[in-house]
């Protein structure tokens, strides 16, 4: 797991990468600029509890002097911690590289995005 951190917004963003979720999820609806709120399913934890979703949108994240638009994001009120998910990540052709204790997402035609 790797976090990555933002305080340019009104609330300070912190957000981890991970490989063990299967998808985005975030729990502030306010980082949200498209939600589609009509969007329902259930996501399991490591501990085999579960919690609702109770949404489906996109978020910009803005880390460093870039933006980065991150789609098909799980909203979960009750979330502590927000996951961007290696599985999604990859799925839209990102390559993450853990190394020399860092976590780097590139994409092939950009380069480096966080």
């Amino acid at each position: 797991m790797a976090q990555t951190e933002s305080d340019k917004f009104s609330k300070k963003q912190v957000w981890f990468i991970d490989s063990g979720c299967s998808n985005h999820m975030c729990g502030c609806k306010e980082w949200f600029y498209d939600l589609d709120e009509n969007y329902r399913t259930t996501v399991k934890l490591g501990d085999n509890s579960r919690m609702y979703v109770m949404g489906k949108g996109s978020i910009n994240l803005k880390i460093e002097d870039g933006v980065h638009t991150v789609i098909d994001v799980f909203y979960i009120p009750e979330l502590k911690n927000h996951l961007l998910s290696i599985g999604q990540l990859q799925d839209r052709n990102l390559e993450v590289v853990f190394n020399e204790n860092k976590c780097k997402v590139y994409h092939k035609q950009k380069g480096l995005l966080l």
